[in-house]
């Protein structure tokens, strides 16, 4: 755990979801969560008491599948975990970043186009309003799109890239590079620091965001549980 106050990083979705993100955000109580079409992160406060539970299966609804990433304590009776990888989360240490003239800026008609590339190269969750977060930069080849990087979550000062894939017909080429460090250039240009997340298995890209500037700042886990069907009753 981290010692002294907790940093905006160690719970970034509740920094970005209480702060410039909180235009999308859904309460119930203290718990957060962007709109369903927009990602699936929500946030729950960094030491959640039964209260804090209970809002969240209201928020989430029975027996729906709920995103905990970075919670790193005991789940409540009948909660079930349903997925687990463990991650880690690398920060910008010296990044050489530029912009890319290749590099075109992509909007909401964009979106059956990205959503087809993700579905080809699964780098994470990409929604149809996530393109609403932030900058996504992609490169095109012969008119269609075949890399792209962009901006997820934001915590105040800090921006984490996303959404980082290539086709698998242009890969070797670089393409994911120059935009991580396009995206990177457009985050520094405003004053703040890139960061992002990655699997802790996924060694090759941790070796490649290292080599680019990137440090490893902590371990994390991206877990996913179900909401009990019923729920215990409310003590009045």
């Amino acid at each position: 755990m981290t010692a002294g106050a907790p940093h905006v990083l160690d719970n970034p979705a509740l920094a970005s979801l209480s702060g410039p993100h909180a235009h999308f955000a859904e309460k119930r109580g203290r718990v957060l969560r962007y709109p369903v079409e927009v990602s699936p992160w929500l946030a729950l406060p960094d030491a959640p008491d039964a209260g804090d539970w209970a809002d969240l299966a209201a928020l989430a609804g029975p027996g729906a599948e709920v995103p905990l990433t970075a919670y790193a304590g005991q789940l409540p009776e009948g909660w079930e975990i349903t997925f687990h990888v463990e991650g880690v989360q690398l920060v910008d240490d010296g990044l050489t970043t530029a912009p890319d003239p290749e590099a075109v800026r992509l909007g909401p008609d964009d979106v059956p186009e990205i959503l087809a590339l993700i579905e080809r190269t699964r780098p994470g969750p990409f929604l149809p309003r996530t393109i609403e977060m932030g900058t996504y930069l992609g490169i095109r080849r012969d008119g269609a799109l075949v890399a792209m990087t962009g901006e997820r979550l934001h915590p105040p000062g800090w921006t984490e890239i996303s959404a980082v894939c290539t086709d698998p017909d242009v890969r070797g080429q670089g393409l994911a590079t120059r935009l991580v460090l396009a995206v990177a250039h457009g985050i520094r240009e405003r004053g703040e620091t890139p960061f992002l997340h990655t699997g802790a298995k996924n060694t090759g890209a941790i070796r490649l965001y290292e080599s680019l500037g990137f440090r490893l700042r902590r371990t994390t886990a991206f877990l996913a549980a179900r909401v009990p069907e019923r729920l215990p009753e409310a003590v009045s």
